[in-house]
């Protein structure tokens, strides 16, 4: 910051008459003039600095653990078992039976049946006929007749057209895609066991010292690893479509239509019309009618229907059952049993015990200081009107 001072003070001590902001020569010499500017310089410098550096160095070290060791042993078990003996015997059995006997008896299902005798007579009936007697005469008849006039008339129609008319309607479209997607079955647990444990060494995470864990039972729960599945998920991705819909919109069209028109013309016509005129004459007839008289009979129909009665006999029969008897028998036996031994034994090995160093490492790097510097520039001159 000093040394800034002391360089501005030089400056302006050469430069007497001029500004701080622009340096302007008298008309009668007219002489460049000048400004001053500020300007930052950057120094490049270099610092040496310590950083820390970790190392891991592995010691041997010699350590001694016990070994189980399995020993199997031959040795002989005594037992009794109880051995099931069958005998089978013979014993009479006496049981009843019943047999079905069938007698055949007649039953008398006779009856009485009722039969019709027609028989047939006659007798004489006089009765009345009117019959028909026709005369015909003429009489004049005068009628009006209506004669169809057709004429062609134009008349308007009003009719609705459907007129097609398309527009543009924004749908929403899922355009997505089936993606693969990693599923994570996390692993389970296993119930904990009591499991023998062989010494161990181990690091403490606090202290960074090797320590060692005795041999002995300890409970061990096991647990599966975790099971990864790929299973494919719809992706959704909804895109706004336009899509052109065409609807028919109702129009009104008149149109005139040529119709035919048919009107009624009276005309009066006369005719000669034959009139039959029927009269009735009685006349009187005999005639002879068949009479039927009908009269019951009763007869007697003797029928034997044959009847199968079946009755039960009593049998006693005799037979033979076989009876097993089952009974326990004590026997005696010898097995050979194989006993596993377990016994400990010293077992010296050297292990790789880490330990971690520190040391500091030097690092030169390089950085930049700023330094600002007046510095002085030209200023583009301008006519002056005194010397033109």
């Amino acid at each position: 910051m000093n040394l800034l001072r002391i360089t501005l003070a030089v400056i302006f001590a050469t430069t007497p008459g001029v500004s701080s902001a622009q340096e302007v020569s008298p008309c009668a010499t007219c002489t460049q003039a000048y400004r001053l500017e500020c300007q930052t310089i950057y120094e490049e410098r270099q610092a040496t600095c310590y950083r820390p550096v970790t190392e891991t160095v592995y010691e041997t070290r010699k350590v001694t653990r016990q070994v189980p060791v399995t020993e199997t042993k031959q040795m002989e078990r005594h037992f009794t078992v109880m051995r099931p003996v069958t005998e089978t015997s013979m014993r009479e059995e006496r049981y009843c039976v019943q047999r079905q006997v069938f007698e055949t008896q007649y039953r008398d299902e006779s009856y009485d049946q009722v039969r019709n005798v027609v028989e047939t007579s006659y007798r004489d009936e006089c009765f009345t006929v009117q019959r028909p007697v026709v005369e015909t005469s003429e009489r004049t008849e005068f009628f009006t007749v209506q004669r169809p006039v057709c004429e062609t008339v134009m008349r308007p129609v009003t009719r609705t057209v459907m007129s097609p008319v398309t527009t543009m309607q924004q749908q929403v479209v899922d355009q997505g895609a089936l993606v693969n997607q990693v599923t994570v079955t996390p692993g389970s647990r296993s119930w904990p066991r009591l499991t023998w444990m062989s010494r161990q060494t181990t690091v403490d995470p606090v202290t960074g010292m090797a320590q060692t864990v005795r041999p002995g039972l300890a409970w061990v729960q096991n647990e599966t690893p975790p099971q990864q599945q790929v299973q494919q998920v719809w992706k959704p991705n909804p895109v706004v479509v336009q899509t052109p819909v065409t609807s028919f919109m109702p129009q009104q069209v008149v149109e005139q239509v040529p119709t035919q028109v048919t009107r009624m013309v009276a005309e009066q016509h006369s005719r000669k019309v034959p009139v039959q005129t029927v009269r009735m004459v009685s006349e009187q007839q005999t005639r002879r009618v068949p009479v039927q008289t009908t009269r019951q009979v009763v007869e007697r129909i003797e029928r034997k229907v044959p009847v199968q009665v079946c009755r039960m006999v009593t049998e006693q029969k005799v037979r033979q059952v076989p009876v097993t008897t089952c009974r326990m028998v004590a026997e005696k036996r010898i097995e050979p049993v194989e006993i596993k031994v377990c016994r400990l034994v010293d077992q010296t090995e050297e292990i790789q015990v880490p330990r971690t160093v520190t040391r500091m490492e030097p690092v030169t790097y390089t950085y930049r200081v700023p330094r600002t510097v007046m510095v002085r520039k030209p200023v583009e001159e301008v006519g002056c009107p005194t010397c033109g």
